[in-house]
């Protein structure tokens, strides 16, 4: 391990991206970031063995009360004779296929991908020196996140990838409350190692406070993922943001980053809950998103299935409208939309996620324009619908109204987005109306024409004082429609 410490230190040393945040901040959002615009997550592992709840089976099957810890007695049996260990040799993924994965993915639209490498159950998803508890050596046998950086380069998707081990500190502890498979004595490299008792995970300065053991392992382990992966994008799930980790984030990110510039590649980190200085990194929102335009770039991570990130027998999917309006809200206030699918243990995408991925890449073929490689305009949309912001928003889904319009650049166009386009046909964007005052900030420019994308028809407009008014008679379409003026 100090072998490993010290590598990480000279190369620290050598950049000029130090161990402190003031150094840190002259990290710069990679342009192709901006530019993408939208991006796929994959949450795959040996929780998608049992199926059952969530991707948090490996610490509830372990409390008990929790419908994971019935649900695992009555199917495998008790838990001191069929552990979380156990579903290692049923994850044999006998039908993943890295190459149709990839060309699933680039059709839904993506341009980035994270397959998750390691989660809090602590199996790694990658070739690894520091456990023998990996995808390559057990379960598939197959370097999964190595096979998957392969296939979506050759499709032109960037590849990134995600660490969620920090909660690993903690997230088998409940197994040493009775009779199971998560006993002492454990030593740096199992499989379970640590399994602490599970602090209060919202304190930042919780107990028991995590060794200098355990995050010299975290450390080594996400250098490990940098340097024989290469992500252009470092996703961190919550708990990173305890006081413990902060001398280490700053030592990862210098490393992270420096790395970047040896390869001349623009890399980033994602986080959350002011984990990082804000500007060293990009801002993540779970299963949410801000209510108005940011002067800074960031990003939101949500799923197709609203009670899970992996695949369950029980997904509850959203629909490929709520999906598509969301990318739309969160790009006209100046970011990204992270979307997750959780593949079955097999290796194959469930056909509720695959029938997301189709309907959203359908749109996105068509109206592609007004997301990638656009700007927000002076203001993200009008109309009286509000969203809540914040993270965990997702639970419910939104009604918008025919006056409601987000609005992108690109160009020579302003994109307006009906969210929910009237059958009538008849609209108004009422930030383009006629300027009453020349010394007012309202809109002062030329409009050359305007265009429906997706349909033949050209659409009826005129200008006045209450707005931009378009008529159109045969445009139809359960999804958002989007106008595309010219300006000059």
């Amino acid at each position: 391990m100090e072998e490993q410490l010290q590598r990480i230190d000279e190369v620290i040393a050598k950049g000029r991206f130090k161990e402190n945040w003031e150094t840190l901040m002259d990290f710069e959002v990679p342009t192709w970031f901006k530019k993408a615009k939208f991006g796929i997550f994959i949450h795959w592992g040996l929780y998608s063995v049992p199926a059952n709840s969530n991707e948090w089976y490996s610490r509830n099957m372990y409390i008990e009360g929790m419908p994971a810890y019935e649900h695992h007695r009555k199917t495998y049996g008790p838990q001191n004779k069929f552990g979380y260990k156990d579903f290692i040799p049923m994850f044999t993924a006998e039908k993943f296929d890295p190459d149709e994965w990839a060309s699933i993915l680039k059709d839904a639209g993506a341009k980035y991908v994270f397959p998750v490498a390691e989660h809090h159950d602590g199996f790694q998803m990658y070739k690894s020196e520091i456990s023998h508890f990996n995808s390559y050596e057990m379960g598939p046998k197959r370097d999964i996140l190595g096979e998957l950086k392969e296939s979506f380069e050759k499709e032109g998707l960037t590849f990134c990838t995600s660490s969620h081990r920090a909660e690993h500190w903690f997230f088998m502890g409940h197994g040493k409350e009775f009779d199971s498979d998560i006993k002492d004595p454990m030593v740096r490299g199992d499989f379970y190692w640590p399994a602490m008792p599970e602090p209060d995970n919202q304190d930042l300065f919780s107990t028991p406070y995590p060794t200098k053991e355990f995050l010299d392992d975290w450390l080594i382990r996400t250098c490990e993922i940098i340097d024989n992966y290469k992500p252009k994008v470092l996703y961190f799930d919550w708990w990173i943001q305890h006081e413990s980790f902060k001398p280490y984030l700053r030592k990862l990110a210098a490393y992270y980053y420096n790395r970047g510039e040896e390869w001349n590649e623009e890399v980033a980190i994602t986080y959350k809950h002011d984990a990082f200085m804000f500007g060293s990194g990009i801002v993540e929102i779970e299963r949410g998103k801000f209510a108005d335009q940011k002067p800074f770039y960031w990003q939101t991570d949500t799923a197709v299935a609203r009670n899970t990130w992996c695949y369950t027998e029980e997904n509850d999917y959203k629909s490929s409208k709520e999906i598509i309006i969301d990318l739309i809200d969160v790009v006209s206030k100046n970011g990204n939309m992270l979307l997750n699918i959780g593949p079955k243990a097999d290796g194959t995408i469930p056909e509720g996620d695959a029938k997301i991925l189709r309907e959203v890449g359908a749109w996105l073929k068509v109206n592609g324009e007004a997301i990638y490689e656009s700007k927000v305009w002076r203001k993200a949309g009008e109309g009286p619908t509000r969203e809540e912001e914040g993270q965990f928003q997702d639970a419910n889904v939104t009604e918008f109204t025919r006056e409601d319009i987000r609005f992108t650049v690109r160009g020579e166009a302003l994109y307006a987005t009906f969210l929910n386009y009237p059958a009538d046909g008849e609209v108004i964007v009422r930030s383009l109306a006629e300027a009453k005052d020349q010394n007012k900030p309202e809109f002062h420019g030329i409009i050359r024409g305007v265009e429906v994308l997706g349909f033949d028809e050209k659409p009826e407009w005129s200008v006045d004082g209450k707005g931009l008014a378009i008529k159109t008679k045969n445009v139809q379409s359960e999804y958002p429609v989007v106008m595309k003026i010219i300006l000059d």
